[in-house]
């Protein structure tokens, strides 16, 4: 379904940091605000748990809690010129201020609490179109945002936007259409003057951001299940050495479930794939599953991340 963009269009985008609106859909944003349409953000943290950074310009080595919240702030005030520059206004920031590197951790204590603050703004400002991250990225908090946004929207009744999927770290993956607006200098100059009010970040990682930021704007399209069940196959075929520090964790209209590998609810289809016990919630019901190992490690990014059912 391909983008049209007028004086009606009301566009929500949910970026999990500051950076993440202007990186994946600043050309977006401008397109709409020259169409006359309204332009929102669900920005879920404030990305205060990136210290070096902070360690770089505040020249400090420690960072305690009061730190962060002061980077916090920083990086909010940032996002905040960003969107100034791309024609949206700070009252049209919806800020969340939840844990940075922590929205995998808060969804696995249970989706309550975000579901409802995520439901809430979906149904007051009742966008037409979502621009959020892909299932398919690697960081932690990207696949999570997607997990919370896509369960929060199927709890609100008659609300059916067009669903546009970001990839900011990662490749993509499936076989799903993609939509890429039209771009020109302008609106890629523009794109890239927000990215630049990211100062904090651009300090030490601003040839990684532009990189990012060069690359065109490009949405998947994210379908909403149709009813039928599905197979319920992982795509995981872990190797018998890993089971034992593998968790499988399960989030759907029932709630999150979390079992260690072996004594996770599957059994074996004919082509020794896993299978997940049926689900319990109405048919049709988005249903998502992450593997993960219960071992520290330096690097951020999901090794296997979350698919859907």
């Amino acid at each position: 379904m391909p983008l049209n963009l007028n004086a009606r269009t009301r566009l929500l985008v949910v970026a999990p940091h500051p950076d993440d609106e202007s990186i994946a859909t600043g050309e977006l944003i401008q397109q709409v605000r020259a169409a006359g349409g309204e332009v929102r953000i669900l920005l879920l943290t404030d990305g205060d748990n990136n210290p070096w950074p902070q360690r770089w310009l505040e020249r400090r080595l420690r960072v305690g809690p009061a730190d962060r919240r002061r980077w916090g702030r920083r990086r909010r005030d940032e996002v905040e010129q960003a969107l100034r520059l791309l024609g949206v206004e700070p009252a049209a920031l919806h800020a969340f201020g939840w844990p940075d590197m922590g929205l995998t951790g808060m969804l696995r204590g249970g989706t309550g609490r975000p579901l409802q603050a995520i439901g809430a703004c979906l149904g007051a400002y009742a966008p037409d179109i979502v621009a959020m991250p892909a299932l398919a990225d690697r960081h932690p908090d990207h696949g999570a945002a997607h997990v919370l946004v896509r369960l929060a929207l199927a709890q609100c009744a008659g609300l059916r936007p067009q669903l546009l999927g970001y990839l900011v770290h990662g490749r993509e993956t499936g076989t799903g259409g993609t939509i890429a607006p039209a771009s020109s200098p302008a609106l890629h100059a523009g794109k890239l003057a927000a990215l630049e009010r990211h100062h904090s970040q651009m300090v030490l990682s601003g040839g990684r951001m532009r990189r990012l930021a060069e690359r065109p704007e490009r949405y998947l399209e994210v379908a909403a299940p149709e009813g039928g069940s599905g197979t319920g196959a992982l795509p995981w075929r872990p190797a018998a050495w890993l089971r034992p520090w593998l968790r499988l964790t399960v989030a759907d209209a029932d709630g999150v479930r979390e079992w260690p590998w072996n004594r996770a609810p599957f059994g074996r289809d004919g082509e020794g794939r896993y299978v997940l016990a049926p689900a319990g919630g109405p048919r049709g019901a988005p249903r998502f599953a992450k593997l993960h190992m219960e071992l520290p490690s330096p690097w951020i990014f999901d090794r296997w991340g979350w698919c859907e059912l």
